[in-house]
């Protein structure tokens, strides 16, 4: 795939937004080249090496500051050559440094429909909020957390029904089908990020994208 957009997946955990974008590399004419983690023996690290794909394990606890771990990612990143950064399921605040070197070309995955919720347990303040509905968001990082421009985003009905778990897990579904869109159109040279701004297509986008 030697026209296709190089790309790094950042992950710490089991990798199922991994998985969905594993399965569309060719119809989104990307190459994972690389997958990073954060922590040891998680699964997402198995599913990038039934696939072939190249891992690395750079374990944030032997180091001794942020800055230092992120100095080492950001070399770690840098050696695969990226056209693009991919967090999928990455559990760590990044430092400045890092975010402005990989400024316009890093993209995250963020369980709640942004700006509501940033940060954790996106699912249960949901409900605890008595929100009607619930999504995710996928947006191009920046130094505010979860706070980068927002490209686009999926939505369901929170039921009577949904606990923590029940929403998570279908929060999941939806996120399989938006994140994969949201690279391809990176990958297709139709996504740009510039002035803290987002542009699909050469037009502004002044809301976020909704995908069905």
């Amino acid at each position: 795939m030697s026209n296709a957009c190089r790309v790094v997946v950042l992950i710490s955990g089991n990798g199922s937004n991994l998985q969905a974008i594993i399965d569309r590399q060719a119809e989104l004419s990307i190459e994972i080249v690389g997958v990073i983690s954060n922590r040891p023996d998680v699964y997402g690290l198995e599913r990038a090496q039934q696939a072939n794909i190249n891992t690395k394990v750079l374990d944030h606890t032997t180091f001794e500051s942020r800055e230092l771990f992120d100095n080492e990612l950001s070399e770690l990143i840098e050696s695969y050559q990226p056209e693009l950064v991919v967090l999928a399921g990455y559990m760590r605040i990044m430092t400045q440094e890092l975010v402005k070197h990989f400024e316009g070309k890093m993209l995250n995955i963020h369980p709640s429909i942004l700006p509501k919720y940033p940060g954790l347990n996106t699912h249960r303040r949901a409900i605890e909020a008595g929100d009607s509905e619930h999504g995710s968001s996928v947006h191009f990082v920046t130094e505010v957390l979860d706070g980068g421009p927002i490209i686009a985003q999926a939505k369901l009905n929170i039921t009577e029904n949904d606990t923590e778990q029940s929403l998570a897990d279908r929060i999941k579904q939806l996120e399989h089908t938006l994140f994969p869109k949201v690279i391809g159109w990176f990958a297709a040279s139709r996504l740009e990020f510039k002035q803290n701004q987002t542009y699909l297509d050469g037009k502004l986008l002044s809301s976020p994208l909704l995908i069905e």
